[in-house]
């Protein structure tokens, strides 16, 4: 028997679910901590969804239009692709958020929470309608954990969007209770990161 398949886990047989079923579940993914790679590991999942014909819709809730991200230019490309040849899947992409570097100053702050509001709120309608088969809620624990948006609303709607979506959430601090309804949380760990030795940010690496 090799490795990998020993590595396996055993699937459960008590839940009354065929393996088609399982396989349908809908996923609830949060990447959270402090390390670097959690936005990086939830674009390389929409690329995975675009391969499976998935229509994908990424809301970036701090990074503003202007931001020069890679990922979205690789990802509207796929998704010319898609409309050219029928390859992939279509994708939407809202970048709604008024900045990064914005995050931390209280002034700004009245533009965050309208922003983060008008963001989730297109969310929500697109959930509701099952627009997508894949959302990636990028930086949106802050938000959540800051109160620009309701918690228990986005909990409640989460947990009962209809039919086989599959949302990806993205941030340090994730919320507590976020983390209770996900079935996936990976915690990126920071052992070393460059920008705490005065390296800025890097083409290729960070955008």
């Amino acid at each position: 028997m090799s490795a990998v398949a020993e590595e396996r886990p055993a699937p459960p047989t008590d839940d009354g679910l065929t393996t088609r079923q399982r396989r349908l579940r809908p996923a609830l993914i949060v990447n959270t901590g402090d390390g670097k790679g959690k936005t990086t590991a939830a674009m390389g999942l929409a690329l995975r969804g675009w391969h499976q014909g998935w229509s994908i819709g990424v809301f970036q809730f701090l990074k503003s239009g202007a931001w020069p991200a890679g990922e979205r230019a690789a990802l509207e490309a796929l998704g010319a692709e898609h409309e050219r040849t029928g390859a992939g899947g279509e994708v939407a992409w809202f970048a709604s958020g008024v900045g990064r570097t914005k995050a931390h100053r209280p002034a700004a702050e009245p533009d965050h929470i309208e922003a983060a509001q008008s963001a989730w709120a297109e969310v929500r309608e697109r959930l509701g309608t099952e627009r997508h088969q894949l959302y990636v809620l990028d930086e949106f624990t802050y938000p959540l954990a800051r109160g620009w948006v309701d918690l228990d609303e986005v909990l409640t709607t989460l947990q009962d969007r209809p039919g086989v979506q599959h949302v990806v959430v993205t941030g340090r601090n994730a919320p507590a209770r976020l983390l209770e309804i996900a079935t996936t949380v990976t915690e990126m760990t920071k052992r070393k990161h460059p920008y705490d030795t005065g390296q800025r940010g890097q083409a290729g690496i960070e955008w």
